[in-house]
């Protein structure tokens, strides 16, 4: 679904807050959102400008299920499956993202929020941003934006990722497109890491058709039926990025980051601004959920992997539960090793058994109160490459940051090689079922 398809899709469903007052995007709008706890809204007046802005449309498993034309429960089936087997999506010559041009370039007339009290200035939180590696080729990923001025943002880009890759690989101006208010499938697969090579509007087509269309100015194609299109330049003049609120909730640090210049701007008639609240739960499930398929993959390789969760405790990004089938004493181990493999962010993992809800903290805890000993069952890997958004970390100006990561194997021990467990020992004794009311009747 695009954007506006998902609005009447959440709006006959009686799940959309519409907000008709005029609320202001310094902090105001923000503040709703926030109070919302994650019900998707549209505000019909932000100002100044009286622009239309949504967010938390993708605040849940649900929501997304709905974008995607899928059951909720059939999503990560849905995003190994387009991970596997990406598709080329066909390219128009006549685009909604392309109905009218800017005379001029001016980006303080864009509804973009600023959301926090120690915020920078107002932050574009939800474009994507495409770019075209010189080896690789296309890539497409979110990217926070500070707005300077009426022509310039100071991009954040994460170091080893793919746009950053693609920036270090030139000495000149890297040619950038930023969609804001793209497609639902575009959103889901700009958050999924494929490996190099593969790109992201290829994964996205493979979810739903997602025809694209040519950028006016830069040799970039971009989803045909996003609300905004953004044409620009990612120079290597760095300026001062942060603070700003992270996907932990916490303030990230002040980087010197490349400074990104916009030339030409595209939209829709009337286009839809869309926010995402940092640190909220959109911001969360879209940067996590899409997460899982890799990990799934990763493990697939070494063991039977039923389920993957991205665990919100672990701000969505640091902390996973892996659910296998296990088949072999090592296959917990395994397991571990494979997760941060399929995650590099991931901090700490977990790995259970088939018995045992990964969506279920009580489960999780009970696992591992009952089937882990600590000398036995816990591994550290020290000095690894770990996340820019760990404010735990070490971080060191212009390098990944670096930290302790640690694999917490739930699953019930073998006692040898070729002999399997005692199950019924680690199992859960469960009671039948009764009806309490019909033994509480007068």
């Amino acid at each position: 679904m695009n954007l506006r398809e998902l609005l009447e899709a959440l709006s006959r469903r009686g799940d959309l807050a519409v907000v008709r007052r005029p609320v202001s995007v310094d902090r105001e709008a923000a503040a709703v959102i926030a109070a919302l706890g994650g019900r998707p809204v549209l505000f019909e007046s932000c100002q100044p400008g009286s622009r239309r802005v949504a967010a938390n449309l993708l605040a849940s498993r649900d929501t997304i299920a709905l974008g995607l034309g899928a059951p909720a429960d059939g999503l990560p089936a849905r995003l190994v499956d387009a991970l596997r087997n990406p598709r080329q999506p066909l390219r128009t010559a006549h685009a909604p993202c392309q109905e009218q041009v800017e005379p001029e370039v001016d980006l303080e007339a864009l509804p973009i929020l600023t959301h926090g009290p120690r915020d920078a200035g107002p932050y574009v939180t939800a474009g994507v941003l495409i770019v075209a590696d010189p080896e690789t080729g296309p890539n497409a990923a979110f990217h926070r934006l500070l707005r300077l001025d009426r022509h310039r943002f100071a991009a954040r880009l994460v170091e080893g990722r793919g746009t950053h890759t693609a920036w270090m690989r030139t000495d000149r101006d890297l040619p950038v497109a930023v969609c804001l208010g793209a497609p639902i499938q575009v959103l889901v697969a700009a958050a999924m890491s494929p490996p190099a090579g593969v790109d992201e509007l290829h994964i996205a087509e493979a979810l739903a058709p997602t025809p694209v269309v040519r950028c006016q100015t830069v040799p970039l194609d971009v989803p045909a039926e996003s609300e905004i299109i953004l044409e620009g330049r990612l120079t290597h003049e760095l300026a001062p990025e942060g603070p700003f609120i992270d996907l932990t909730g916490t303030y990230d640090i002040v980087r010197e980051q490349p400074v990104l210049i916009i030339d030409h701007i595209t939209r829709r008639r009337d286009p839809v601004y869309q926010a995402l609240l940092p640190g909220g739960p959109e911001h969360g499930l879209l940067m996590g959920m899409p997460r899982e398929p890799s990990i799934i993959d990763a493990v697939a390789s070494v063991c039977r992997v039923l389920r993957v969760h991205i665990t919100p405790g672990g701000a969505s990004w640091l902390h996973a539960v892996v659910q296998i089938d296990k088949q072999h004493p090592e296959d917990g181990r395994r397991a571990i090793e494979a997760a941060f493999r399929g995650h590099g962010s991931l901090k700490h993992v977990v790995i259970v058994d088939a018995d045992v809800d990964p969506f279920d903290p009580r489960q999780v805890e009970w696992a591992i109160a009952t089937r882990v000993q600590a000398d036995r069952d816990v591994v550290v890997f020290p000095d690894q490459p770990g996340s820019s958004l760990d404010p735990s970390a070490h971080h060191v100006p212009g390098r990944k940051a670096t930290t302790a990561k640690m694999g917490i194997d739930a699953t019930i021990p073998w006692n040898t090689p070729t002999i399997a467990p005692d199950r019924e020992s680690f199992a859960r004794v469960t009671y039948p079922p009764a009806d309490p009311k019909t033994y509480l009747e007068a």
